[in-house]
């Protein structure tokens, strides 16, 4: 009997030891998404995202206009094909069929290339702040004494009431502008 006691004693001592100790942890949120997009190297990295995303859009429509203008050709040649030019007109026809079809590689090939070229300067470029960020929302984090961080932006949180936003705390850390507003993205995160 006294070790029956002795062990529900323990326990409720484990017990309550536990919920006063679940009770101290401080919950925070913060909306990451938000402050990664307001810092000045997102900026300058979407600026730079963005001219890139031009120039490779831009290339491409050049070699759209090639092809259409190939097109065009191949359609009045057609167009004037009779009995007299039908020999002709076909040897023709098949050289800008040829045209077209090698135009057409090389625009789903330069599509692969900018594709590419372009996830590569993104990771190169935001990486870097995202790792300042979170270094920030820990720093952050640990100086309030903070158990968890929510980050509300992640689609995780599904409800939340209470605990305190450090947004203004990081974006001070960060040298932010409390009055700062993000910038869209010119090239949506995947």
């Amino acid at each position: 009997m006294k070790s029956l006691f002795r062990s529900l004693a323990l326990g409720a001592v484990v017990f309550l030891g536990v919920q006063n100790v679940n009770a101290q942890q401080k919950i925070g949120h913060i909306n990451a998404d938000e402050i990664f997009q307001l810092t000045p190297e997102f900026k300058t990295a979407n600026d730079q995202l963005r001219t890139l995303n031009e120039t490779k859009t831009q290339e491409l429509q050049g070699m759209y206009a090639e092809f259409q203008k190939k097109q065009t050709e191949a359609n009045e040649k057609y167009r004037s094909r009779s009995e007299a030019n039908k020999e002709t007109i076909d040897a023709e026809l098949q050289v800008l069929g040829q045209e077209l079809q090698n135009i057409e590689q090389r625009i789903q090939e330069v599509q692969r290339v900018a594709q590419e070229d372009l996830g590569k300067k993104q990771q190169e470029l935001l990486n870097p702040i995202q790792t300042k960020v979170i270094t920030a929302i820990n720093a952050v984090a640990k100086e309030k004494g903070y158990a968890y961080i929510l980050d509300t932006s992640s689609g995780s949180v599904i409800y939340f009431q209470g605990g305190e936003d450090i947004s203004m705390d990081v974006r001070s850390k960060l040298g932010i502008s409390p009055d700062a507003q993000p910038v869209t993205p010119a090239v949506p995160a995947e």
